[in-house]
């Protein structure tokens, strides 16, 4: 089940590519801001509460498909980059084992317990 998983997740990556492919950017933008979503993770400087808050906020799917549709509905470019990197990180994430998280530890993950 474990590697079913990850193909999907592979499988939303890989469609995140092919959704900027039809923007109008320079193929290095996308890896450029691959990993920003990970700036919220600041919210734990708070404390765990706030930090997991942020963290699934920028790293929940429904948050990047959101912000695609806005784009594409208000012909929004940087909306619509916003979504696509908002949704890649998060199916990039998964396939990592990151999950979303629970509010008693970064550690404490949907997905499982991430190792020390």
């Amino acid at each position: 089940m474990k590697t079913l998983l990850k193909l999907e997740e592979i499988g939303q990556f890989l469609l995140a590519i092919l959704l900027f492919n039809q923007l109008d950017h320079a193929w290095w933008i996308f890896p450029a801001l691959l990993l920003l979503p990970d700036l919220s993770m600041l919210g734990y400087v708070a404390n765990p509460k706030i930090g997991a808050w942020l963290y699934n906020f920028f790293h929940h799917k429904l948050t990047g498909i959101v912000f695609f549709a806005l784009g594409i509905s208000f012909d929004t470019s940087l909306l619509t980059l916003a979504g696509i990197i908002l949704f890649a990180h998060s199916a990039m994430d998964r396939i990592f084992g990151y999950g979303l998280k629970f509010t008693d530890s970064f550690k404490h993950t949907h997905l499982e317990e991430i190792a020390k």
